[in-house]
């Protein structure tokens, strides 16, 4: 388990520092030396993991899903924003976010790769809008994959917009003001009223997804302690 654990550290360290070589550099200008060099590793432990540096990127792009999805919330039309908002949040901050984002947009990547984070993104905002639609939040005319497609879509625009012009220093308020143009077309009055469009949407989300997972981190911790004192005990 030990072992496991080990390997589970090492391969993450090597995607978060593959992500910030691909986010500087591209796919094209980036190297696997360059990765070895900021994780620190092996060039054998970089390949124990990943094949090529087209693993890596694959590894980079589909690492944006292991985090755990928004907070449930009554409202699956504010599940929807939150999911946006938090990702806006994210690409700042979050290597693998950033460089999904980046490599999604790489031309020069794009004959590697096969495949971007789009579909991903895509499917996962398509299953809030279906239930939503399921729970009567949406609009007669919405079809939900369309919907996904359009917002994931114009979220890449907003996003490139936005680091060509501030750095993405203004991100957060573009989404919000993508989103209070596009929830009217969707959400029925009742539900539309009661959303959070804020700007720091993304942020108070993320505060309360890493409060709850320090609480599940914590009780896992004295789960396995007491695990421990009774294997003693016996």
């Amino acid at each position: 388990m030990a072992r496991q654990e080990r390997a589970l550290r090492t391969r993450r360290l090597i995607l978060e520092a593959a992500a910030s070589v691909f986010d500087e550099c591209g796919y094209e200008r980036a190297t696997i030396g360059e990765v070895v060099a900021r994780a620190g590793v092996t060039r054998g432990a970089v390949y124990f993991h990943f094949a090529s540096k087209r693993e890596l990127a694959q590894g980079v792009i589909e690492g944006q899903f292991e985090a755990e999805a928004v907070p449930e919330r009554s409202c699956r039309l504010q599940e929807f924003v939150d999911t946006g908002m938090v990702v806006t949040h994210l690409v700042p901050i979050d290597p693998l976010v950033s460089a999904g984002v980046r490599l999604s947009v790489d031309q020069g990547a794009e004959g590697h790769l096969g495949f971007d984070a789009a579909p991903g993104w895509i499917a996962r905002l398509e299953r809030l809008l279906v239930t939503a639609g399921e729970r009567g939040e949406l609009l007669p005319h919405v079809v939900p994959a369309d919907t996904a497609g359009l917002m994931t879509a114009s979220w890449v625009g907003v996003q490139l917009q936005s680091q060509r012009f501030t750095g993405r220093a203004d991100l957060a308020d573009r989404v919000a003001t993508l989103y209070r143009h596009l929830m009217p077309s969707i959400a029925v009055p009742g539900v539309l009223a009661c959303l959070d469009l804020a700007p720091d949407r993304g942020a108070r989300v993320y505060a309360e997804m890493v409060a709850a997972r320090g609480g599940a981190e914590a009780e896992g911790a004295v789960t396995r302690e007491a695990g421990e004192a009774g294997k003693v005990v016996e």
